[in-house]
């Protein structure tokens, strides 16, 4: 599955939310569902600077292909990087590469309802999937 359909399948789930707040209900049941990581992978090395929450992806090259897990002590920042981890995991660098945040919390609905400071967590989040995949 590319990662333009995994995409279309997460805009599907939260296109049936009208209201913002059931969007963010949504993120955090997806949060709950997510394993997140050890407590020995949480590092400085594997933390997104500039969250208002502690946040962590690590990720894992294997052949081509790229496989991330992620974690917080927020349930709507875990789920939003669990959407991270869910659209670029099992992809290769070009295709990470390839998809913009913006376009994310977009596809979601949620690029007007989330804090500024959550944005720009997301992005630098985005940002470290980025660099990860080279």
């Amino acid at each position: 599955m590319s990662i333009l359909d995994r995409m279309s399948e997460i805009e599907d789930l939260f296109s049936i939310f009208d209201d913002p707040k059931d969007k963010l209900a949504q993120l955090m049941d997806i949060a709950k569902e997510f394993d997140g990581i050890p407590t020995s992978e949480k590092t400085e090395e594997s933390k997104v600077t500039g969250c208002a929450s502690q946040a962590w992806i690590i990720g894992k090259k294997i052949k081509d292909i790229y496989v991330f897990n992620c974690d917080s002590d927020a349930l709507i920042v875990k789920g939003l990087l669990s959407l991270l981890c869910k659209i670029f995991s099992g992809h290769n660098a070009k295709e990470i590469n390839s998809v913009d945040y913006s376009k994310i919390l977009e596809m979601v609905g949620l690029l007007e309802s989330i804090s500024v400071q959550r944005t720009n967590g997301f992005a630098n989040a985005v940002d470290k999937i980025h660099k990860i995949a080279v």
